[in-house]
């Protein structure tokens, strides 16, 4: 007897609990926008490459469109639906309003997750590829510019709207990083070379 290949599942999205039968080879993105109607997590490359598909499991960025739904279950799922109190908006989107850390807004939701959980892993002590010191006696480093940029380094935005996503993080976690984006940074037109955000994945 062939074993099943769908099943029910439980699923707590945004403290709220949703039991639906799932293909046991459905995504968590699939689930998420196809079956609960929550289609602000965006299905970008499919592939993990591009980050649009990020929401937060358990507190921690996670890559939706990698992550099967029955993987998923039993843990608090956090869509960019659930990162708004009502109708205030949580600093980090708030920041990024404020700052143009979008464009055609496109990878905003899963910028905005990966930079919740950004600024959590690092008050927390977490090191990146970029820390200097990494010994625990030297505590939790700077949340420099390049921090930021590196801790978000797996999501890609298409428009180029990188000087201000680091602004709008920085701004959220309540650091000055001491960088001033000019107008064209932040409108996504052309910066020097050299610049601190050219070629650069934030």
């Amino acid at each position: 007897m062939a074993p099943p290949t769908s099943s029910a599942i439980t699923l707590n999205v945004n403290g709220e609990k949703h039991t639906l039968p799932v293909d046991h080879r459905t995504t968590l993105l699939d689930a998420l926008r196809e079956r609960l109607a929550l289609p602000g997590t965006k299905k970008g490359c499919d592939q993990g490459q591009c980050g649009a598909c990020t929401v937060l499991l358990d507190g921690r960025r996670a890559l939706s469109c990698l992550q099967l739904a029955v993987a998923a279950e039993g843990r608090a799922i956090t869509t960019i639906e659930g990162v708004a109190d009502g109708e205030r908006l949580h600093p980090v989107q708030q920041a990024f309003l404020d700052l143009d850390g979008y464009q055609c807004g496109y990878c905003t939701p899963g910028q905005i997750c990966s930079a919740l959980a950004v600024i959590a892993e690092h008050a927390a002590g977490w090191p990146s590829a970029v820390t200097a010191d990494v010994r625990p006696e030297a505590g939790v480093p700077p949340l420099t510019a390049d921090e930021i940029r590196e801790r978000m380094s797996g999501n890609l935005c298409r428009c180029g709207a990188y000087v201000s996503i680091v602004q709008a993080v920085a701004r959220a976690a309540g650091v000055d990083t001491g960088e001033t984006p000019t107008t064209a940074e932040r409108s996504g037109g052309p910066t020097p070379a050299g610049s601190a955000d050219a070629g650069t994945a934030a």
